[in-house]
């Protein structure tokens, strides 16, 4: 049966990626505030009919922009956010030869858990 993922991790290799993964939900966690920030000044500027544009659409523009970029470097190794004010990630990896999601967040020290595909966060379980 072909396997639904190109990348699979093992627990190790999602264990290495930690700190940097912690450092790329700061960042976008730090620009979706900023966005709301902005996006709240725009809506305030186009509702009194005012020309928007200038700094606050360039702040803007600049977060998207930084966003994205985060969410190339997800993307880019395969790694699936689910929840991201959580911080809740998902890494395929094959467990026995079946495909299942090492499941980590943010608050946890370590990957100890992982579910089905299908399953999502309420079918954790604790790895052995």
């Amino acid at each position: 049966m072909p396997h639904r993922f190109d990348k699979h991790y093992t627990r190790e290799e999602a264990r290495e990626l930690l700190p940097q993964i912690r450092q790329w939900l700061a960042e976008l966690n730090r620009q979706r505030e900023a966005m709301q920030r902005f996006e709240t000044r725009l809506s305030g500027l186009t509702e009194a009919g005012k020309d928007v544009g200038g700094e606050t659409v360039n702040n803007w523009i600049r977060s998207l922009a930084a966003m994205q970029a985060a969410l190339a470097e997800f993307q880019k190794r395969r790694i699936f956010i689910k929840d991201l004010s959580r911080g809740l990630v998902d890494f395929p990896a094959l467990i026995g030869g079946r495909e299942v999601f090492l499941c980590w967040e943010q608050d946890e020290e370590d990957v100890e858990f992982w579910h089905d595909l299908d399953t999502g966060y309420t079918g954790r379980e604790k790895l052995p």
